[in-house]
């Protein structure tokens, strides 16, 4: 078996060389829980973790969101890729020679063709709107603009600034003339449809152009800067194909290098305060899209970084988007730092006010921890003139403080609030292990040891596995997990059952193994996943194989019992409906006929 070109033998080799937590490790904190371990899932946005990666068999699956299969599944979700590109790339990691001729490069897909196009619309666009932006007197004022902002020419050229005229056309009328389908260009985001009338215009229109990138360098999209008074003032390319802005970092292409070896990013919250930072000697700099960090941006940032540094704006929105970042970036597994810049500045206008250096020596190099932007932040939601408070903020305080894993740095922080406050350092100690000792008891409201699943947050209770259905559902699963494990068990399931499988994707799963093993492969969850090819089936499976019941042969009796009773009781309610609409037909031979049929399987129910 094969896909494309790719050689089975590939394929096994890739799953050999990558163990699946060091893979995933490389994305996602995991911590050890028995024979699991768990994270934070980097598919969606979750507190409590619910992702699972089960070295034993090397399958991931998270209980949230019900993303599963191999260390080739996980790659491909994580990186957007198809199969072959996941090999690819995974191959080229270990080493492997990559040698054979995808299907890919002979015969692309529709979905591969789509991008390919897109990807040149892009960057022909980008290519437009930077000329426009250096040779054209239309563009002048934004020009202008950029020079008065501290841009200079090589400024933007290397970051490849343009302009979109106030005209509804310009781009519209470029990509019909180099032979682009318009509707295509629409739903790759450069376009508008018109909202009266049939055809398109440009969705950039009197804007100051920045072209955002994907993790290869490649144009994916564009974020537009209003020079009028209009709105919104920032206008990102929407979601396509090529763009993700969960998964995006503006400019992590570029500042990956410095990252990597700093293991330190700056995150920000704009496009410009990335470019004037990266102006200051800041190289390690990337902002997101517009929308809050998500857990998936964590993920990625995991793989070249150590620490993190949040330079947002100092207004309130800036200040409170760090606040709630600071402990999904603690849960990935961060260092946290946080710039507080002062009178409600952001980057660029300090960075345009005072200089580079004091930008980089006070906000970068002077950035302060975690914990101490969490106090001052606490600040502002207290009156600390009166004595009611400032006990109230020093109980919030020590609460903050108590939660840090690190003694001594309880110890420090405990000393400052005790001499800024002239309260005992023991009593405050005091008040930390109280708060410490009821949250190791679960008294505030914490989730309890062993609840991965996000619905506890609803106040639903939940199990390691998700609910289960009838009871001939939950023995399909089991067969199913013993299945998996062991080729012997398979095929005396194909002999007493076959395809009476209730379930549509359990038949699908159970055909497969059939299949599997007749091809005289060995048990191996990972591998068997990577034949299915089918993303539903996938989950399925590796939900399926993490159920953790030792096998018995009377409890293998009893569930093949289950299951072929739940089969025929089906097949005689059908056919009992059958025979009465025969009847009411004046079909009596068929309705005799049904008749003996439901005989014959009552039989073979008792």
């Amino acid at each position: 078996m094969n896909y494309g070109m790719i050689p089975q033998s590939v394929i096994d080799e890739v799953l050999r060389r990558h163990e699946i937590s060091e893979t995933v490790g490389k994305f996602v904190h995991l911590t050890k829980n028995g024979k699991y371990l768990k994270g934070l899932c980097p598919f969606h946005s979750e507190k409590t973790p619910s992702f699972t990666v089960t070295p034993e068999k090397q399958i991931f699956h998270c209980y949230g969101c019900g993303k599963g299969g191999n260390v080739i599944k996980f790659i491909m979700e994580m990186e957007g890729e198809s199969f072959p590109e996941a090999v690819k790339a995974l191959a080229e990691d270990a080493g492997i020679p990559v040698t054979w001729t995808t299907a890919s490069a002979d015969e692309p897909s529709a979905f591969q063709k789509e991008k390919k196009v897109l990807h040149e619309a892009h960057d022909y666009s980008a290519k437009l709107y930077h000329y426009l932006l250096r040779n054209t007197e239309v563009a002048k004022p934004a020009l202008d603009y950029l020079l008065s902002r501290g841009f200079n020419d090589a400024l933007i050229e290397q970051f490849g600034i343009g302009y979109a005229p106030a005209r509804w056309d310009t781009l519209t009328q470029a990509l019909e003339r180099k032979g682009y389908a318009l509707a295509e260009m629409e739903a790759g985001g450069l376009l508008s449809r018109r909202q009266e009338s049939d055809g398109y215009v440009d969705r950039f229109r009197d804007r100051i152009i920045f072209p955002i990138h994907d993790s290869n360098g490649q144009i994916i999209a564009f974020a537009g800067r209003m020079l009028s008074d209009g709105q919104p003032k920032y206008l990102n390319s929407p979601e396509t194909v090529l763009f993700n802005k969960s998964r995006t970092l503006y400019r992590l292409h570029e500042a990956r290098p410095a990252i990597r070896r700093a293991r330190q990013v700056v995150l920000f919250e704009g496009y410009v305060d990335v470019i004037k930072a990266w102006f200051a000697g800041v190289h390690n700099g990337v902002a997101t899209m517009g929308t809050a960090l998500t857990g998936e941006h964590a993920a990625m940032l995991k793989r070249f970084a150590d620490e993190v540094i949040l330079c947002y704006d100092g207004d309130d929105a800036g200040q409170a988007a760090a606040h709630k970042s600071i402990p999904l970036l603690e849960e990935a597994g961060f260092r946290v730092r946080v710039s507080v810049l002062p009178n409600r500045m952001d980057p660029d206008e300090y960075i345009s006010s005072y200089g580079q250096e004091p930008f980089v020596r006070e906000f970068i190099e002077g950035a302060v921890s975690a914990v101490k932007f969490q106090l001052i932040y606490l600040r502002k939601s207290h009156i600390l003139l009166e004595e009611d408070g400032r006990i109230r903020y020093l109980r919030d305080a020590v609460r903050i403080v108590a939660r840090r894993d690190s003694p001594t740095e309880r110890e420090l922080l405990l000393k400052e609030l005790a001499n800024e406050f002239g309260v005992s350092l023991d009593t405050l100690k005091q008040e930390s292990l109280e708060f410490r000792q009821q949250e190791k008891l679960g008294n505030t409201g914490d989730i309890p040891a062993g609840s991965w699943n996000n619905v506890w947050n609803e106040k639903r209770t939940t199990s390691k596995n998700p609910p289960l259905g009838a009871a001939n559902v939950n023995a399909e699963r089991q067969l199913l997990s013993w299945m998996m494990q062991d080729k012997e068990t398979a095929v005396l399931v194909q002999q007493k059952l076959g395809d009476r499988f209730y379930v549509e994707d359990h038949a699908a799963l159970a055909a497969y193994l059939y299949a599997y093993y007749a091809q005289n492969n060995d048990p191996d969850v990972g591998r068997f996943v990577a034949v299915l090819q089918d993303d539903r089936l996938e989950r399925t499976a590796s939900a399926i194989a993490l159920i953790d019941i030792p096998y018995g042969e009377r409890e293998l009796e009893d569930l093949v019992r289950t299951i072929n009773d739940a089969y025929l009781t089906r097949e005689i309610e059908q056919l009992t409906e059958e025979g009465i609409r025969a009847e009411r037909a004046g079909d009596y031979s068929r309705a005799i006929q049904v008749g003996t049929e439901i005989i014959a399987l009552k039989k073979q129910r008792k």
